[in-house]
This record gives structure tokens, C-alpha cells and sequence, in this order.
């Protein structure tokens, strides 16, 4: 049995210069380091990216770039670190690769989606493929595919073709490529049922006439009809008015943003009080604009708790002169209090018109008028328009979308197998972005996760305006991200995490890897990786955080490695006693993608299981043919101390917004979050911890030789100890927003610059030594002893401070 802990290196960080390699490789050693993951490769040419200088191609790679890439390997191998290799990720395509030349109206996630049915696309992923991984690396002898080095290759990050539909980025295809998507599911169809009068039957193809009217154009003239929701202290202002269009007066509203909510649909305008019924053709209708473009969305829901989607949600895209909105729709779902609702405006100093909105009984559902199977003119169905279908046409379509991700995933699996002879273990993507289903083939599942990832209100990467959520992970109740990547563990396969951060400027970032590393432990995953050790081609030794992921020149994460490493790798936290599984078949995930989500497609917390039950058992889901459904074990639970069944985990969080976790077993302990006065670990107590957020810190015990004491350890010992607390660049700058929620954290472009400035955990520690002579020393920045720290002996005890006096994140304790 091996496990991995791995990091991520990004762009140009692939490629660095060979001295640069003779370091990176042996320092990831030390830290406990054993894979790296190769990502976000094929985004750039060199030395950004492994395509060629000076190409207008994404087809040619750089022979620099890949002679770097094989010495970087060679290192890593050398110093007992493997490689994950990721084929897909950012690689822009044009028509300088022989396509056609709207492939350029896409952004590259966009593009990605046409490789799963479209053969000129899919044809270019293979090409570069077998352009990387059956090439010999000279420096180790062998092809890619050959090298025991090469441990994983992954196919297509963090994409499905079921998942891009659910997140409407299908509707964003050309024409020109929706065609051929269009031709195959009208063979599908023509396969399924033959003739249109079958498809009308199956697909329940109804017209109603117009009929009752459920919202009036005069609603928008009664105060009490329609209402401006403002949530989490969003301000808006509505003013009600007639407006003149194409001659006609109307009632209209006028809806102005003054500060916007924490997320979009924190200010929307809603009429409540609707009857609807499930399959029942029904019309909406709107004329709108605003003051510059802007996307909404109109949508049914209910109007009550837990307000739930009712089957029907639109973008729309406003312009600023008055358009015309209709959509004809039906619902998955009756309610006598439902609500209709224009959402999404929550936008900085926005303003919005809205006039006439009428919504009515009435309309065409299923197949569009002249639509024929027998001459392939049944239109693909898109995100936007989904509602015009039946429930019916819509399961079909889903089925549809999953044969054909089915289809790709096994065919680009056989290429790397059979056509390459590739050894690594093989993955397609994440469960998230696909399903179990569909990556059960696959040697491995894969996950990703970030606690409080950066937001991007306006445009997407903004270097200017975004925010990180200030908050620890250690005060939710249901154990954050991990229970989330929990719930996607298919029983019987290898299981790992790929993608793992708390991203910067969080100031409680220090708790990601050792409470990833613990539960991954009790979990009995297979690999974990921090996203990303590096981006940059050369720049290895900045002395200062330079963004939101990058771990390398982050001290308090750093530092945590090695703790991790023994939390995981050497599995010093065993795994859960009991295993929480659900049965899944074929048929019902069918029937879950039916209401699924964009990231969250299939996972056991679909199938009744608890987030909180990560925290204490094993989960995980089981694959079945049969259709019977298996309840979960009914194990919420919603105690503010949570224990593992191994009794070396506890989440506390007993007193709120402080909570803490700890770890006790025989050679790794430690405290992370808000540290209590006094916590006993098992033969180590820490108290009186002092920090500058609120008795905030990580401070984590392993031993590297020998036993601690409560394991009824003997001479000699030898042990890390790891005290980290607030990290911050020189010069940073937060900026304070009084539009935004106060949790939100935000530098814009204020980063600051080296040094990297870190707190000097204050802490009292007591170790049981059972007659041992114990010496604590401060460690340089090497991890060479630098000073001597002061300890009292007691009765079978040993006592000592740590402090900022001594500058420095980590000690070494040694018993003879």
C-alpha cells in the first residue's frame, strides 16, 4: 500500500531551468512531498507553457520546453517523487489548428465541451497525447508511457459533457459545432423510437391554449403584488412608473442596485402566490433593459421554505434599449405557493427596467413546430429553452448527453492503453464534474475542493475586484470541504484529491493541509495534493506569498508538510472503524442527474447521508446494477463535538465562532483553530496560547524517532514541533469595502512583497518524559537547531515556552 501527498505546478513553473530543478526536487523531499501533478501545461508557449515560441498552433510542442520538463521529471524521480500528468486543461484551440474559425468565439472551458462528440477536436486531444506521453525522456531512458516515474495521467480537467449542459455552456456552441451534435442526437432518437408520431407519444407532446392568467402586466403597478427582496445588508431601491413602448403605454418598475449583497440573487423582485401545476404548458412574458449589458434570470420557484426550483430558470441578457423576453415552459413540479421571480440583481450600481410581466397558462411543449426525427431536425435542447420540453424530452436528452461523455471517456481510455501502451493509472476527470457511472472504468476517482475560493463579483479573475471570506474552516459545523470530497468516494476504487487549498490572503490558511491530511487519513484515501506549489517559470525564490494559491514561498503552509506527511502517508491517523456506504445503480443516478447541479451532479449526500457523518466513519458510495434503493444509516448528528470512531479526531465547536480540532494518536498530536486554555492531547498539554487572532493557531507534535510518551515510548525521541499562527506579506494591504459584507477579504493588487512576515505562536507546552532528559531547540529556516529553549522538569514532565522570541515556525524536542 502506498499513499501520495502531492502538490500542483502550474504554467511556466513545469519548465524550470535545470540548476532550479537539481533544488525543487530534494526540497519537496523533505517535505514529505512524493507526486506532482503537472497542470495548466498547454495553456502557453514557452516559457509560460510547453507550446512552441513563435507557433500560432496549440499542436506543436516546444523542444525546450519539453527537454526542461524531462530533466524536472528526472529530479523528482530521483528524490522518490512521482508525476501525475494532466493531458487537457487550458490549451486554447484555432483555426490555425484546422478548424473551423468560430472556435475562437469560445473561451477554452467553452471549447473542451465540443471535444466530446466532435471528432476534430477529440482527434487534436489524442494528437497531443501521443505527442507527449509516447516521446522518450532522454534523461531517464524511456518513453512517458513506459516510465514507472509516470504514475497517473489524467484525461480532461474538471469537465463533463452533462456538466457543461447543466451549467448552460452548451447553449455557448457555434453552430457550426452544435450541428454535429444535433446529427447525433437525431440518430439517437431515430435508434430510440423511429418515427416522430412515436417521439411525440413518448415525450407526452402537448398545446394548450391561452388561458388562466396568473400575473398580470398590472401587477407591477400594486405595491403588494410584486416584492424587492434586499438580502445580507444589499440595498435597492424600487420606483414604479409607465413607460411608452413601440407606442403602447405600460406599467414598468425600475429597480436601482445601491450596494450589492454577497452574492447575485441577494436582491431580486419576486410575485408570490402562484398555484402551478407539474407539466402544464405555461407562457411568461416581459419587455426589459438596464443601463448597460447585464445578465438576470427569471425562474419558478416555490415561495417557502426550502425554496426549491420548481423546473423552470432562464438567463437572460439585457440590453440597454427595451426588448421583448418570452418563454414557454413546464414544470417538473406542482406548488400552491409558488413565485416568480426576476433574480441575478445584485450588481454594483446597477439599474434595471422591467415592464408588462405577464405570466399565463398556455403554450406548446415537446417537439418545436416542423421539428421531424426522420430528417434530423429535432434541435439539440439547451439550458436556456429546457423548459419548453417535457419531463419526458428531458430525461431522454440527459440519457442522451450521458451515452455520448460515456462514449468519449472510453475511447480516450482505450487510445492511452491499447494505441499507446500507457502504464500509469488513468483518470478522466473529478465526480463533480462527472459522475460515478461514468468514471467507474477509470484506474482512480478523483476530487477537488477549496475552502472560501476567491470570488469575482463583476468579471471573472479580476485582479482588481474580488474577495476571500475571512473565515476559518474549523467553525463549520459540518466539517467544510471534506465531507464534500467524502461523499464521492466510490467503494473499491483508489480515491484522491487532486486539488486542495484554503487560497491567500485567508489568515486561518495554515489549517489546510494538516486537516485535510487527517481526515483524508481517517477516510483511507489514496492521494492528496495542494494546489499549487508554483506558477511562475523561474521565480523560485520571491520570499513572499504572489497569490491565492501558490504554496512554495508560503511559510505557514509549508511548514505544515511534514506533520502532513506523517498524518497521512505514514498514517499516523488510522482509518475509521465503520464504513457509511449507499448503494447506487445506473437507474438512479439517471434519475438524480434530473435535478442535479453544475459541480454537484451525483454524491452520496444525495442518497441520505449526513456531511457530519465524514467526520466520524468512513463514506462512501457503492456501485450496483440493481435499481433497488438501500436507505443510508441514519447517522446526523448535531452534537457541537463530533469525534471520530477511532477517538484520534475531534471537531469542536461547542462554543461559537471558536472552534478548534484535535488530533491525538501515538506519534503525531495537535490543535488547530481557536485553542482552548488548556488541551490535553494524550501525554502532551498545551495551554495559555496567545496569538494575534483570538488564540488562532496550528501547532502540531510528530515524532521522528521513537514514540511520544503516552505510547509508552522509550528512548531515544526525536520530534517536530510546528507553531504557526497569522502570515502575511510586507506591505499588504486590505481594503475595506463598506458595499461588502465584512467577511469578504480583499488586497486587489496590494499583495505587498518579501519578506513574508509570520507570527510567533506563543504557547506553554507540558510533555510526559517518564525519567527521559528532554531538549527543545528553536530551528533555523533550514531546520538546523538555532537556539536552545528553557525547560522546567517536574515529576515525570517537561515544561517550556515558545514565543516570537525565538523566530521561528518550527522545534525540534529530543529525549535521550
Amino acid at each position: 500500500r502506498v499513499r501520495f501527498l502531492g502538490v500542483n505546478l502550474c504554467f511556466g513553473a513545469c519548465f524550470p531551468a535545470k540548476d532550479a530543478s537539481e533544488k525543487i526536487a530534494p526540497r519537496m523531499a523533505k517535505f514529505g512531498i512524493n507526486v506532482v501533478r503537472f497542470h495548466h501545461m498547454d495553456m502557453r508557449r514557452f516559457p509560460h507553457g510547453i507550446l512552441r515560441r513563435g507557433s500560432r498552433s496549440s499542436r506543436e510542442l516546444d523542444p525546450e520546453a519539453v527537454d526542461r520538463l524531462d530533466y524536472l521529471i528526472h529530479c523528482l524521480a530521483r528524490s522518490g517523487i512521482y508525476t501525475n500528468l494532466n493531458l487537457l486543461v487550458s490549451r486554447r484551440f484555432s483555426r490555425h489548428d484546422g478548424l473551423p474559425e468560430t472556435i475562437e468565439s469560445l473561451d477554452w472551458k467553452d471549447q473542451h465541451i465540443i471535444g466530446f462528440f466532435d471528432d476534430r477536436l477529440f482527434d487534436l486531444q489524442k494528437e497531443y497525447a501521443g505527442a507527449l506521453l509516447a516521446r522518450r525522456n532522454r534523461y531517464r531512458g524511456r518513453r512517458y508511457a513506459d516510465d514507472p516515474a509516470i504514475a497517473f495521467v489524467e484525461i480532461n480537467n474538471e469537465n463533463g459533457l452533462v456538466h457543461a449542459w447543466l451549467g448552460g455552456r452548451v447553449d455557448r456552441i457555434p453552430e457550426e459545432f452544435l450541428g454535429v451534435l444535433q446529427a447525433k442526437w437525431n440518430r439517437w432518437l431515430r435508434a430510440r423510437y423511429g418515427t416522430t408520431a412515436a417521439l411525440a407519444t413518448a415525450w407526452r407532446v402537448r398545446h394548450l391554449p391561452p388561458g388562466r392568467t396568473l400575473v398580470s402586466p398590472q401587477d407591477l403597478g400594486q405595491p403588494d403584488r410584486w416584492v424587492l427582496e434586499r438580502h445580507e445588508r444589499a440595498v435597492a431601491r424600487l420606483t414604479r412608473q409607465h413607460v411608452t413602448i413601440q407606442g403602447t403605454s405600460m406599467p414598468a418598475v425600475q429597480v436601482t442596485v445601491l450596494r450589492p449583497g454577497t452574492a447575485r440573487w441577494h436582491v431580486q423582485l419576486t410575485r408570490p402566490g402562484l398555484a402551478v401545476q407539474a407539466d402544464r404548458p405555461y407562457t411568461v412574458q416581459f419587455w426589459a433593459r438596464a443601463d448597460r449589458p447585464r445578465k438576470v434570470q427569471v425562474a419558478v420557484r416555490q415561495a417557502h421554505s426550502p425554496w426549491a426550483g420548481l423546473g423552470f430558470s432562464a438567463a437572460v441578457d439585457l440590453g440597454t434599449d427595451w426588448r421583448l423576453y418570452r418563454f414557454t415552459f413546464a414544470l417538473t413540479r406542482s406548488d400552491q405557493n409558488a413565485r416568480l421571480e426576476l433574480s441575478g440583481l445584485s450588481q454594483r450600481g446597477a439599474r434595471f427596467w422591467f415592464a408588462s410581466v405577464s405570466l399565463r397558462e398556455g403554450g406548446t411543449v415537446g417537439l418545436p413546430p416542423g421539428a421531424r426525427v426522420e430528417d434530423g431536425s429535432v434541435p439539440v435542447i439547451t439550458w436556456q429553452h429546457r423548459g419548453t420540453f417535457t419531463t419526458e424530452a428531458r430525461a431522454d436528452w440527459l440519457r442522451f448527453l450521458w451515452e455520448v461523455e460515456r462514449d468519449y471517456w472510453r475511447e480516450m481510455y482505450r487510445y492511452l492503453k491499447e494505441d499507446l501502451g500507457v502504464q500509469a493509472l488513468v483518470t478522466g476527470t473529478i465526480i463533480g464534474c462527472s459522475t460515478p457511472f461514468l468514471q467507474k472504468h477509470f484506474d482512480w476517482i478523483d476530487t477537488h475542493a477549496y475552502w472560501q475560493h476567491p470570488v469575482f463579483p463583476e468579471r471573472p479573475w479580476d485582479p482588481e475586484d474580488w474577495y476571500v471570506p475571512n473565515l476559518s474552516m474549523v467553525n463549520d459545523p459540518n466539517g467544510g470541504t471534506l465531507p464534500r470530497l467524502a461523499l464521492r468516494r466510490v467503494v473499491g476504487k483508489p480515491h484522491a484529491v487532486s486539488e486542495y487549498n484554503h487560497p491567500a490572503p485567508n489568515t486561518y490558511s495554515a489549517e489546510a493541509f494538516l486537516l485535510l491530511a487527517a481526515y483524508a487519513a481517517l477516510q483511507d484515501w489514496d492521494a492528496i495534493y495542494g494546489f499549487n506549489y508554483s506558477s511562475r517559470a523561474d521565480d523560485w525564490d520571491s520570499r513572499a506569498i504572489r497569490g491565492y494559491f501558490t504554496i512554495d514561498q508560503h511559510p505557514g503552509k509549508m511548514v505544515t508538510f511534514p506533520v502532513a506527511a506523517a498524518l497521512f502517508r505514514r498514517a499516523d491517523v488510522r482509518p475509521a472503524r465503520q464504513a457509511v456506504t449507499v448503494r447506487l445503480s445506473a437507474a438512479q443516478e439517471q434519475m438524480l442527474l434530473r435535478e442535479a447541479r453544475p459541480w454537484q451532479l451525483v454524491h452520496a449526500g444525495l442518497l441520505g447521508v449526513p456531511a457530519s457523518t465524514a467526520l466520524r466513519h468512513r463514506v462512501g458510495i457503492q456501485l450496483a446494477d440493481r435499481t433497488d434503493e438501500a436507505a443510508a444509516e441514519p447517522t446526523a448528528t448535531t452534537a457541537h463535538r463530533v469525534q471520530s470512531d477511532t477517538g484520534q479526531l475531534i471537531w469542536d465547536r461547542r462554543h461559537k465562532e471558536r472552534g478548534y480540532v484535535l488530533v491525538r494518536t501515538p506519534r503525531t498530536k495537535a490543535a488547530i483553530g481557536f485553542i482552548p486554555d488548556a488541551v490535553d492531547l494524550g501525554g502532551v498539554r498545551i495551554a495559555s496560547v496567545r496569538t494575534l487572532q483570538d488564540g488562532w493557531a496550528v501547532l502540531a507534535l510528530s515524532t521522528l524517532e521513537g514514540q511520544l510518551p503516552d505510547s509508552g515510548g522509550s528512548a531515544p525521541l526525536r520530534a517536530l514541533l510546528v507553531a504557526v499562527g497569522l502570515v502575511e506579506n510586507t506591505g499588504m494591504r486590505w481594503r475595506v469595502d463598506p458595499w461588502r459584507d465584512p467577511l469578504r477579504a480583499s488586497l486587489g493588487r496590494n499583495w505587498g512583497g518579501a519578506p513574508t512576515r509570520v507570527e510567533g505562536v506563543e504557547a506553554q507546552l507540558t510533555v510526559r518524559v517518564d525519567g527521559r532528559r528532554l531538549r527543545v531547540y528553536a530551528l533555523d529556516e533550514r531546520g538546523r537547531p538555532r537556539a536552545n529553549v528553557p525547560v522546567r522538569a517536574t515529576a515525570g514532565t517537561v515544561t517550556f515556552a515558545i514565543g516570537p522570541t525565538y523566530r521561528t515556525l518550527w522545534y525540534l524536542l529530543e529525549a535521550e
